[in-house]
């Protein structure tokens, strides 16, 4: 296990050397203290290497992920996680806005609240939220998956595409072209696996199902207002 200590190295250095990890790997583990809320902290991985971070980070934690399995032991600022392709990010506190923004892959677990704009542009991946989600969350999102154990702020699913939203507590509102969908046995299925990955006890029958109405796909005079 190396250990990497941001109060006497920066953040670029970390970020190099994870990437020259990356190229030949022979140390898997990789533990990251003093962040200090720092922007950027592991950045562009593209090998399967497990990272903890040691105390909260800023901005764009994670971002851009690729194989690697990231724990953050604090809160995150904007973008987590963003642009992820695949393997993992935990979050142990709260997100604040953009978490798992444009993701196209792998998972990330936000044990807290997200802020807004929660897998605003989502396409492929899983999101899973123990708390709470801000307005506007999956805007424009494409695919993948949201599962929010709490509840979800104004305009939920503005305009969305084929995302599979789960949220457990009340909706503020929901955004254009998201609606109340039947859930079954199907969706159970598919929700208790997601849940079950990211380590939260849940019923999924507790939960609800939103998606697209499909009424914005192609323009139609009669949704103009709508746009």
């Amino acid at each position: 296990m190396k250990t990497v200590d941001l109060s006497v190295s920066s953040v670029r250095d970390l970020n190099q050397a994870l990437h020259d990890e990356a190229r030949q790997p022979t140390e898997r583990e990789w533990v990251v203290t003093h962040p200090a809320g720092k922007h950027n902290i592991a950045c562009g991985i593209d090998e399967a290497l497990k990272i903890d971070i040691q105390g909260h980070a800023g901005y764009y934690c994670a971002g851009m992920n690729k194989k690697a399995d990231i724990t953050v032991h604090g809160n995150v600022g904007v973008g987590v996680a963003e642009n992820m392709m695949s393997g993992s990010v935990r979050v142990k506190g709260g997100a604040s806005q953009s978490a798992g923004a444009t993701a196209h892959g792998g998972l990330l677990v936000i044990e807290g609240d997200a802020g807004a704009r929660c897998g605003i542009s989502m396409k492929g991946v899983d999101i899973v939220v123990r708390g709470n989600i801000g307005h506007m969350s999956c805007f424009m999102g494409q695919a993948g998956r949201l599962v929010v154990c709490g509840d979800a702020g104004d305009n939920l699913g503005d305009s969305l595409y084929e995302v599979h939203i789960y949220i457990k507590g009340k909706v503020k509102s929901l955004g254009s072209d998201c609606v109340e969908k039947e859930i079954r046995p199907e969706h159970l299925a598919e929700l208790k696996a997601l849940l079950e990955k990211a380590g939260f006890d849940e019923d999924p029958a507790a939960f609800r199902r939103y998606g697209s109405a499909r009424e914005l796909y192609n323009f139609k005079v009669d949704n103009a207002a709508a746009y």
